[in-house]
């Protein structure tokens, strides 16, 4: 059953955040690496919710810090308890989907955010304490957690791309930990996920983003 999100009629009084950091400041760090990764405030908004999300995500707030992280907010953001009301108040269309059927984990969810230009589907799930994972990056699956440096390389599969951007890191004296590349068919679009061993690579985003047929970087620490 979809569920468009609460009219600001509904929101009466103060919205307390539920005690879990799982529903909580875990929901709000996945809304915000969605946020992050379209670069962009989005116009709509479907959240697909799995299992445990799916059961409690209004009794415990995780609609609530869904919602802020999508608006930019960190979890102890003073105004996280408006964020659906702000939403509204902004014209975003905002809809909960719980889901029936099992997922990889009990603390799953799915958002698909879009504006008149362009459409992201992530997956992520909220692995306690506040910690996230990403698995899925537009129905591609990855392996993409927060606390290691990490590029987030989103661009066209054409030759060269990949080792383009492994010298230029090397160029610059930046390590590569670990790499994990991922395309939809030869020539479609493409991800790369890569752990670095130095935290201060932030500066060599834009330096990235000049390589042809790369279409965004991010970077995350």
């Amino acid at each position: 059953m979809t569920d468009q999100f609460r009219s600001v009629f509904d929101i009466i009084g103060p919205v307390m955040v539920g005690p879990s950091s799982s529903h909580t400041a875990g929901a709000a760090r996945i809304g915000k690496m969605v946020r992050t990764i379209f670069s962009k405030e989005p116009k709509t908004i479907d959240i697909y919710l799995y299992e445990s999300f799916a059961k409690t995500y209004r009794g415990h707030g995780t609609d609530i810090a869904l919602v802020g992280g999508l608006l930019g907010m960190e979890p102890d953001d003073d105004h996280l308890s408006e964020s659906l009301k702000i939403a509204h108040e902004k014209g975003i269309e905002v809809f909960f989907i719980p889901q029936k059927e099992a997922a990889q984990h009990p603390n799953q969810v799915k958002i698909i955010v879009s504006d008149e230009d362009d459409q992201l589907s992530v997956t992520g799930i909220s692995i306690g304490g506040g910690n996230i994972q990403i698995t899925e990056i537009n129905d591609v699956p990855v392996q993409f957690a927060i606390g290691q440096p990490t590029f987030l390389i989103l661009y066209k599969d054409v030759p060269g791309i990949v080792a383009q951007v492994s010298r230029q890191l090397a160029d610059e004296q930046f390590n590569i930990a670990t790499m994990n590349v991922h395309r939809d068919g030869v020539g479609q679009d493409a991800l790369m996920v890569i752990e670095v061993d130095q935290p201060e690579a932030e500066r060599m985003v834009d330096l990235l983003k000049q390589i042809s047929n790369v279409k965004s970087v991010h970077f995350f620490h």
